[in-house]
């Protein structure tokens, strides 16, 4: 496998890696801080008047988790992302400063301002001061210099900046109050749909909506913004006409995406299906206009933030008076988007199955199997194997840095275990907390890739469509398990192993009591050579009686399990020796006619 690898970033981010720059950067000061805003809605939605079981002290807690723990935390986060931990101390400091400026409002967009323009402040400081600091006296340089810029900070956050987003916080309230008045709140599917399938998800949600459905919340109790993002039907339509109408392996994947994207939460697993086809971000706008046309005839809304955005998240945040008008705006926008998504489907004339990041994988092999480029020659399997000699960590990056990268993380992790790898480690992060070092490995969603390469421009980069099904994880696993066997072994004796010798003894060393299936390798000697060869085997097979079956298959198709006999070529015979472990080998002059084929079917059940 070819590793999307680059040895310098590019000078220039295009225009969508920059807003994904910064809707991210919004999105990454409130995700690591939903725990603590869904903890302030369960608290409003259960023990104040109105909540499931009042109590009048305990509600005593929303309003300081309100007005101070929030955003204290926001700005914490942000510090951080600019500067580490002091700039996340600096960065709690000056918020603190925008808090009291106007403790009426919940000051969210402030500490989304002050936190990273405090580390930023700090950050330079240093760069200026730091180098000068005597030996012996850096403890009291790094705590002075945050405490007294700090306190500076502070105090501009509360005389300057509180104004500002006074202003700036009332202007988007009343645009959000006058959108709502005259019905048009549906229309911000058509931005916010293909924003969604762009990986803006996250920006768009928790960057935008979510500080804003917090204040209305704080103001009337429950808020309908929290769903414009997170209704989890328009995407639940889509999967399900995929589910009847779709074709290939989308059809067959799609019910499990279903089930995760529904309850689980991860929306990131239905944007694949949209990208295949762009045509149904029709049904996902119209899903989404849909949903929360009904949301708001119900008047019905969430009491906080409901993340991951899943069906058992809406409900646990729904206001009282509203599981009602949530469960219907739900159920209103998966049908419609089904409806529109099952007849663009419907009408879609065209042969090509439809099959995922597998499927799009697959073609561009056939493509270079049509040109007689299908197996790689040794030296370029060795030249991709070796690109992952210093590897020694494996990072899935994602927007938020917690869906799908986390089940992306879990599957290859599940891989490389099995695999007998014990010196690799496999984690997810967001792409903005990436950070460049040696042996890095990142996988990211192709949308994000451009982004990652910015951050970690030393690393080995492999970019996915779909974190939850694609085959590079099998050629990840296959190059790092190869490594070992190749590491310090010449490439002319690549494949010169005990399992693939050329000779009749080969026989003796197969364990034909566990096989299961029966291999041809697909190669560029004879365009269909292995079609045909596979054919002249399942006969010799049928008139011998015997059942084990007989396919085949491209290389990286192959399990490497003891239970699967691969007949192939030398050449072929080198590239499986390097690619796999565990599966058995018969090396055959001919694979159309070589003696030791009579002797296999003979041994085989």
């Amino acid at each position: 496998m070819q590793a999307d690898t680059s040895s310098k970033p590019k000078k220039k981010s295009s225009l969508k890696a920059k807003v994904q720059k910064f809707g991210t950067a919004l999105s990454s000061m409130v995700m690591p801080n939903i725990a603590a805003i869904i903890a302030w809605g369960l608290v409003t939605a259960i023990f104040m008047e109105g909540g499931w079981a009042p109590n009048a002290t305990i509600a005593k807690l929303t309003s300081p988790m309100l007005h101070y723990l929030i955003p204290i935390l926001i700005g914490y986060t942000g510090g951080r992302m600019v500067y580490d931990e002091r700039g996340a101390l600096i960065g709690a400091i000056g918020t603190l400063g925008v808090i009291v400026g106007d403790l009426n409002i919940p000051e969210f967009l402030g500490a989304m301002i002050m936190g990273p323009l405090s580390a930023w402040c700090l950050k330079k400081f240093d760069q200026a001061f730091q180098s000068k600091v005597k030996s012996g006296f850096e403890m009291i340089y790094n705590n002075f210099s945050s405490g007294i810029l700090g306190l500076i900070l502070a105090i501009l956050g509360m005389l300057i900046v509180t104004p500002v987003v006074e202003w700036g916080s009332g202007l988007m309230s009343s645009a959000v109050d006058a959108i709502m008045k005259v019905h048009l709140l549906p229309l911000t599917a058509i931005i916010i749909e293909p924003a969604k399938v762009l990986f803006l998800n996250n920006a768009i949600g928790n960057g935008i909506l979510v500080p804003l459905g917090i204040e209305q919340a704080a103001k009337v109790g429950k808020s309908v913004l929290f769903l414009l993002e997170a209704n989890p039907g328009p995407g639940l339509g889509i999967l399900l006409a995929f589910c009847f109408f779709g074709k290939g392996d989308a059809k067959g994947s799609a019910p499990g995406a279903a089930i995760i994207h529904f309850f689980g939460g991860i929306h990131e697993i239905y944007f694949p299906y949209i990208l295949m086809k762009p045509i149904l971000i029709v049904a996902a706008i119209l899903g989404g206009m849909s949903g929360t046309f009904t949301f708001q005839l119900f008047n019905a809304g969430l009491k906080a933030a409901a993340s991951p955005g899943s069906i058992i998240a809406v409900l646990a945040m729904t206001a009282k008076d509203s599981y009602l008008g949530i469960i219907a705006g739900v159920l209103v926008s998966a049908a419609v988007s089904f409806l529109v998504a099952s007849f663009i489907l419907k009408r879609d004339k065209s042969t090509d199955s439809g099959d995922l990041a597998a499927k799009q994988k697959q073609m561009e092999q056939m493509k270079a199997e049509s040109k007689g480029k299908e197996m790689p020659s040794t030296d370029e399997v060795r030249t991709s194997i070796n690109s992952y000699a210093n590897v020694n960590k494996i990072i899935f990056a994602c927007d938020a840095g917690m869906g799908s990268s986390a089940m992306g993380a879990s599957l290859l992790r599940d891989k490389v275990k099995k695999a007998g790898i014990d010196n690799i480690s496999v984690t997810n992060t967001a792409v903005s907390r990436l950070k460049d070092e040696a042996g890095l490995l990142v996988v990211t969603q192709e949308e994000l890739a451009e982004r990652a390469l910015e951050k970690t421009p030393s690393a080995v980069h492999v970019s996915v469509d779909n974190f939850l099904s694609s085959p590079k994880y099998d050629e990840i696993v296959a190059n790092l398990k190869a490594l070992s066997q190749v590491t310090d072994t010449p490439a002319s004796e690549i494949g010169e192993s005990k399992k693939v010798a050329a000779s009749g003894d080969q026989l003796a060393k197969i364990d034909f009591s566990s096989i299961k299936e029966v291999n041809f390798i697909r190669h560029d000697q004879h365009q269909g050579s292995a079609t045909m060869a596979t054919s002249i085997f399942q006969d010799k097979m049928a008139k011998a009686g015997k059942k084990t079956p007989v396919k085949a298959v491209r290389i990286n198709e192959l399990d490497d399990e003891n239970d699967h006999l691969v007949i192939a070529t030398k050449a072929a015979g080198k590239n499986l020796a390097v690619r796999y472990s565990n599966i058995q080998i018969v090396v055959v002059k001919d694979i159309l006619q070589d003696k030791l084929l009579d002797e296999l079917v003979k041994k085989l059940n």
